[in-house]
């Protein structure tokens, strides 16, 4: 990219930008970054591994971030990672990111309904099935509606975005480009928020689960958690950004090796599968469009209107096969950190596997992905 449009895409001469450490740095030299897309999977508490994932990308530093898209706790991860861009460059988004997770475990110790008693915590680890307090949660919104179960629909995690996210200076962020994904009601269809259109409401509203927290209304239209539509979406990298490059943090595992036997377990898979179905559609859309591009049946007068899209893919499948569905409702410290070291880890493992791969071929094999015979 030429330095022109370099300024011109960037804002170059916005007084707002003018001390962004992250600007700075990318703009002096951008021929010393991989300049890519960062897709962040939602997953509840397991998000808490996309931000040991996020932490170790930050610390490498040869990574530059041009879009970031995000669902449900992933949005979280996402507007709190673009402030802290915003803000402090690098290790002030390290920093937001921290400081977002350990406010979510302080406010657990107040408001989470689904805490592990001492003793039950000591013989069963993380695994939250057999806690009194999470089955009793469990039963108690599969006979009741958060209608009627929450009436005030209190959301401890709007205090927490508010606190840690301006939400009117993020609107103006010109270093990244944000989407978050929701999912429409009244349509079924996916609603893909804007850096512009981002609000603490809009966060909410890609994260709403629809048997805890009541429907976000936003404009007259009332909103569910992101992941039945689109988790995350990837589309909008094909049309508004530059980077062909798309990096999806995975925090629903694809593949489990073996088929569910008890009741806790089906339920774990049939979540994960449900939320693994959009994103492996638009992996197929995009599996279509390299197929047109590599034997040239497009006509010479659209090509300019595709791009071949290299996907990566930082992948749970393995790191988080031993945790289920009802540690996602966890939110001990020491549970989040075990998530977040995972997650560094994988990250570490991913530079040093597939960092030469950014910016000229995928690390994915859709393939495999995507099963095929």
């Amino acid at each position: 990219m030429k330095e022109s449009q370099r300024n011109k895409k960037y804002g170059k001469g916005d007084p707002t930008l003018a001390d962004n450490k992250y600007f700075s740095e990318y703009m002096a030299k951008p021929e010393n970054f991989k300049l890519i897309n960062l897709a962040i999977q939602g997953g509840g508490a397991h998000g808490a591994f996309a931000w040991g994932v996020i932490d170790r990308l930050l610390e490498d530093g040869r990574i530059h971030l041009e879009g970031i898209s995000g669902t449900s706790a992933g949005s979280m991860n996402a507007v709190v990672l673009a402030y802290g861009l915003l803000v402090g460059g690098r290790e002030g988004a390290r920093e937001k990111l921290r400081n977002f997770w350990q406010d979510v475990s302080k406010s657990g110790k107040l408001y989470n309904p689904c805490q592990q008693l001492p003793w039950e915590k000591f013989w069963y680890g993380n695994n939250m099935e057999h806690a009194i307090f999470y089955q009793m949660f469990q039963a108690m919104t599969h006979w009741f509606s958060p209608y009627q179960l929450n009436p005030q629909d209190f959301n401890p995690l709007k205090d927490i975005l508010e606190a840690n996210v301006d939400f009117d200076r993020l609107n103006d962020c010109q270093i990244t480009k944000l989407f978050l994904s929701a999912t429409n009601v009244r349509t079924g269809q996916v609603k893909v928020f804007r850096t512009e259109e981002i609000t603490a409401q809009s966060t909410l509203a890609s994260a709403c689960l629809p048997d805890i927290f009541k429907a976000v209304e936003i404009d007259g239209e009332y909103y569910w958690d992101g992941g039945y539509s689109g988790n995350p979406v990837l589309f909008p990298f094909f049309y508004h950004v530059e980077s062909s490059d798309i990096m999806i943090i995975h925090v629903n595992p694809i593949e489990r090796s073996a088929p569910p036997m008890l009741p806790s377990e089906i339920f774990n898979r049939v979540n994960e599968i449900s939320f693994n179905s959009a994103l492996l559609k638009e992996f197929r859309a995009i599996d279509f469009v390299h197929k047109l591009m590599d034997k040239d049946w497009i006509k010479e007068e659209y090509k300019e209107k595709f791009k071949y899209i290299f996907l990566h893919s930082v992948s749970a499948d393995k790191a988080l096969a031993d945790l289920s569905a009802a540690s996602k409702f966890s939110s001990d410290w020491d549970f989040l950190l075990m998530l977040y070291n995972r997650g560094r880890a994988k990250m570490s493992e991913w530079l040093y596997r597939h960092f030469d791969n950014l910016g000229k071929r995928s690390s994915v094999n859709l393939d495999e992905k995507l099963v095929k015979k």
